[in-house]
């Protein structure tokens, strides 16, 4: 019997059972699937998520091999906002395929004990734990659902998820570019739809984007290569001598929240506590976070460190981060998606406040790179310099409290 089971090994997933491993705890990761998912749904890695990794030791690989973007569009805007003016270290995003990110965090996670299973799904709850679809009962004092929108925990724990449904659809293909765009992050944009380049590592290249003939609420169909080229030359003008595509898909803006992040020994993060259009790629990114909040609370907890109490500061913290991310992500399909004159009008009047209002850019930046962030106990701490010698980035990495002048910190790196 562990003390937790965490159902769903995505980014979420193994960052909560690395953090409750730190803690202390046991945890068991069940997965359905017999292999890591090739294709990267998420792609984009937030300062504030960097943050998170340096703060356990563990940001290296992802800088090295991560392509940096120094700046973040709000709703594919032509004016971005300037990372460069954040109080962080890491003023850029990466670009790390989703695959290459749960490659890393599972190995973290491993290393520090966690015990993960593959080909093992998850049908219902019981009292002691989880049932699996062979009949084994897995036992665990806490359950935690990392398994996605379609959460079976969550549906078995009869929590509900509200919101609204689909009413627009964008559309990706991960393939090669025989004459990419010079410039990062590239967005085209004009009457017939708007179309996002972004590198990947090894020499590929994602297109995303959407186009009037997908506002509606019905799915559109299989996208195919030749739908996607003649989608993208009718945008750009070009296909960028698009080619072998890895991977085609469409998503749509169906929004919605779980109504609570907690009943009884049941507990959610990420995707199985929030759905919405991955505009920002903020999606993996909040998900990281809310197990990063959950980890050091839950394992304390678990191991009798703490109060029962203590976990209900996790929904009190972080569901309010859930509508703010619902939010934001509306408010940019809206801005993404409005092909209309009034639409452009609108649009060119909000990029033009990011490019000449710099509070405008700054608190845009703030809120998507998830370094605005602020509990009732207090905001994130920086990485202070600590009077003994070293950083407090280095000290959070035993994942305990860390005292400063500043105040205590606790090991989620926010004041306490």
């Amino acid at each position: 019997m562990s003390d937790v089971v965490v159902v769903g090994a995505g980014p979420t997933g193994l960052w909560l059972a690395g953090e409750l491993r730190l803690g202390g705890a046991t945890v068991t990761v069940l997965e359905e699937r017999e292999h890591r998912n090739p294709h990267s749904k998420a792609l984009t890695i937030h300062p504030r998520t960097i943050e998170i990794l340096d703060s356990r030791g563990v940001a290296d690989p992802f800088v090295a091999e991560g392509i940096r973007i120094p700046n973040g569009h709000f709703a594919g805007l032509p004016d971005r906002m300037d990372f460069s003016v954040l109080e962080t270290p890491y003023s850029f995003t990466l670009a790390v395929p989703q695959a290459r990110t749960e490659e890393l965090l599972e190995r973290r996670a491993r290393d520090l004990g966690a015990v993960i299973r593959r080909g093992c799904r998850v049908t219902s709850l019981t009292a002691e734990g989880v049932r699996l679809s062979s009949g084994e009962r897995v036992d665990a004092a806490f359950v935690v659902g990392c398994d996605g929108t379609r959460s079976v925990v969550r549906e078995a724990a009869g929590i509900e998820f509200c919101g609204t449904e689909a009413t627009t659809w964008g559309w990706l293909g991960d393939v090669v570019l025989d004459a990419p765009p010079s410039q990062l992050g590239t967005t085209v944009r004009n009457t017939e739809g708007f179309v996002m380049v972004v590198p990947l590592p090894g020499g590929l290249h994602r297109l995303v984007g959407s186009d009037p003939a997908s506002n509606q609420s019905a799915y559109p169909g299989e996208l195919t290569l030749d739908v996607l080229r003649e989608t993208v030359r009718r945008i750009a003008g070009t296909d960028f001598g698009m080619r072998d595509a890895v991977w085609l898909s469409r998503f749509s803006n169906e929004t919605r929240q779980a109504t609570s992040y907690r009943r009884g020994n049941v507990l959610l993060a990420g995707d199985a506590a929030h759905m919405h259009f991955p505009a920002g790629g903020v999606g993996m990114n909040v998900g990281i976070q809310d197990a990063h909040n959950l980890g050091w609370k839950l394992a304390g907890v678990a191991t009798g460190k703490a109060a029962s109490s203590l976990l209900d500061s996790y929904e009190r913290e972080r569901r309010p981060i859930g509508v703010d991310l619902l939010e934001h992500t509306r408010a940019q399909t809206a801005l993404m998606t409005a092909f209309s004159p009034e639409g452009d009008a609108l649009r060119t009047v909000v990029s033009e406040l990011i490019a000449t209002v710099p509070d405008v850019s700054r608190f845009l930046a703030g809120r998507l790179s998830g370094l605005s962030v602020a509990y009732t106990t207090g905001q994130r701490a920086p990485n202070l310099s600590l009077p003994d010698g070293g950083t407090l980035f280095e000290r959070l990495r035993t994942g305990a409290h860390v005292e400063t002048d500043m105040g205590l910190v606790r090991p989620d790196g926010h004041f306490a």
